[in-house]
């Protein structure tokens, strides 16, 4: 079974900039033949993820944040960025890796923003500059450890 993050930015940063953050020069990322626009890395064996970067528009997100709240995006224009990981080095080496890795692209990037895990949990948001963690108890506080917001 396979675990999905996806960090979306509005509006229309650079993909090629996105994923280089993404990956933080520790792979090349590559186009994904027959899908335009789209580019990956298998950062498997290094971080415990592949990432996927490609850019949208109509954008359509819903999650539970907060306890049972509801929350719901629409960006006109959007990047995801989406770490794919296999279950079982979720915690260990996944996790860890994935939050440092959105925080190079929050730092680099100004968008507003979204963290959704598994398409349905809102972990964090940046609205406006001001940065929000939702949904805490989905990690352990160690995983936490090393994020700077």
């Amino acid at each position: 079974m396979a675990i999905e993050y996806v960090l979306t930015l509005a509006g229309e940063p650079s993909t090629e900039l996105v994923a280089e953050l993404a990956v933080g020069g520790a792979a090349e990322c590559r186009s994904v033949e027959g899908l335009p626009g789209l580019v990956s890395a298998n950062l498997n064996d290094r971080f415990g993820y592949t990432v996927s970067v490609v850019g949208g528009q109509d954008g359509y997100y819903e999650a539970t944040a907060d306890g049972a709240t509801r929350w719901q995006w629409e960006p006109d224009r959007f990047v995801d960025v989406s770490f794919h990981m296999r279950k079982e080095i979720l915690t260990e080496v996944g996790v860890p890796n994935m939050l440092r890795s959105v925080a190079r692209v929050l730092a680099d990037t100004t968008e507003d923003a979204a963290l959704v895990l598994n398409s349905n949990r809102l972990l964090l948001t940046r609205v406006g500059g001001v940065l929000r963690k939702h949904n805490a108890g989905e990690w352990p506080e160690e995983d936490y450890r090393d994020f700077p917001y």
